[in-house]
Parts: structure tokens; C-alpha cells; sequence
């Protein structure tokens, strides 16, 4: 087994219930087709990078999906919000004996092996690596040991959760990733050619 492992949280890609806000100007259709991509882009991303993997569901487990069985974990969510499923997932991959463990967001269409491959080496030398995200969040957090309180006390969804996060770790030694920008919103992805053709094309 190898010592470093990625987690993501996917969830099931259904019409309606995903990019919700993205969908108020898109529409649900779209918006669907727009989660699918940047699923399947994180898929390839994560595949590349050298570690265990591992990918946890909001809802229901499923087998025969975009998450090959041969190449990631399953595992299903667990918590009542976004913070203690979380660390729920964190505290399962430390109980599972990994030395380090990156948890990176599904919905990044800049994403790159490279900012995970980097984060790892970051841990080396410090405690926590965070990636901050355009809109106050982060896209990827990682840890040699689990530091629960980052995942309490967030109002999850906000452009506060990043400094909120910061500040939980005052004493410990933190490496930043370059900033990026997730997708939520229509603004975050007018720029992005490929995701404008998935929204007119239907392909």
C-alpha cells in the first residue's frame, strides 16, 4: 500500500441536484452536462498522480460508474455537513495507516496532477497544504495528522471558509497552493471555451 492518498467527494450526477447555482442561469440540462466534464476531468487528473485513492459518495455507493473499483476506494459519506464528512473521510484514511492525505475538489476545470503531486511534497515540510479558491473556499486541503478543528464552525459554501481555516491553524506550519477558480457560478466559466461549447453543443 502506498503512504499517501487522495480523497474526493463526488456526487452522483442527476438532473437537478447538481451546480445548482450554475443551473439558475444554464439550466438544468447544462449544468449537468457542465458536472459531468469536470467529473470526468478529475477522474483523469487524480488517475495520474501516484497514490491510493479514494472517492466518497453523497448519497449511494455506485459500482459501475466514471469511478473505476480497480483504482479507487468507495466509500460512502458520513457526517451532517460538509465539515464532518470531511473529516470523517481524513480520520478513515489516517485510521488506514496513510501518512499523508490530500482531499481535492471535483469541480475544477484547472485542476492538474501537478497541484496534487505538489501538495504531497509540500507536506514534507509542513503541516497542512491548502489550495484557495477564487471565491473564498479552497479546492484542496492536505495532512500529516488529522486537525479537527478546520472542519467545525464553517459556514460551508462561503467566501469565508478559507481565512476561517487559516486562522484554526495559527500554530502550525502552512504551505499555499496558486489560487484557482472552482466552478459554481455562470462568471466562472464564460472565459473557459471547451465549457461554453459543452453549454451550446449538447455534447
Amino acid at each position: 500500500m502506498r503512504k499517501n492518498l487522495i480523497i474526493t467527494f463526488t456526487r452522483n450526477p442527476e438532473l437537478g441536484k447538481c451546480k445548482t447555482r450554475l443551473a439558475k442561469t444554464i439550466g438544468d440540462e447544462a449544468a449537468l452536462r457542465v458536472y459531468k466534464y469536470l467529473l470526468q476531468h478529475t477522474e483523469q487528473v487524480i488517475k495520474q498522480v501516484d497514490a491510493d485513492k479514494a472517492v466518497y459518495y453523497s448519497v449511494k455507493i455506485r459500482e459501475n460508474d466514471l469511478w473505476d473499483a480497480s483504482v479507487f476506494q468507495k466509500y460512502q459519506q458520513v457526517g451532517d455537513d460538509l465539515g464532518i464528512r470531511m473529516q470523517n473521510a481524513f480520520k478513515n484514511g489516517f485510521d488506514n495507516n496513510y501518512q499523508k492525505i490530500v482531499i481535492v475538489g471535483s469541480d475544477l476545470f484547472h485542476l492538474q496532477p501537478q497541484h496534487i503531486e505538489d501538495a504531497f511534497k509540500a507536506l514534507d515540510s509542513n503541516d497542512v497544504v491548502i489550495g484557495p479558491a477564487e471565491d473564498g473556499g479552497y479546492y484542496l486541503l492536505g495532512m500529516k495528522t488529522l486537525h479537527t478543528s478546520v472542519f467545525k464552525n464553517k459556514n460551508w459554501g462561503t467566501e469565508t471558509v478559507f481565512s476561517d481555516t487559516i486562522s484554526n491553524l495559527t500554530n502550525q506550519k502552512i504551505h499555499l497552493l496558486e489560487t484557482l477558480n472552482d466552478i459554481d457560478l455562470y462568471e466562472d466559466l464564460e472565459h473557459i471555451k471547451p465549457l461554453q461549447n459543452i453549454i451550446k453543443n449538447n455534447d
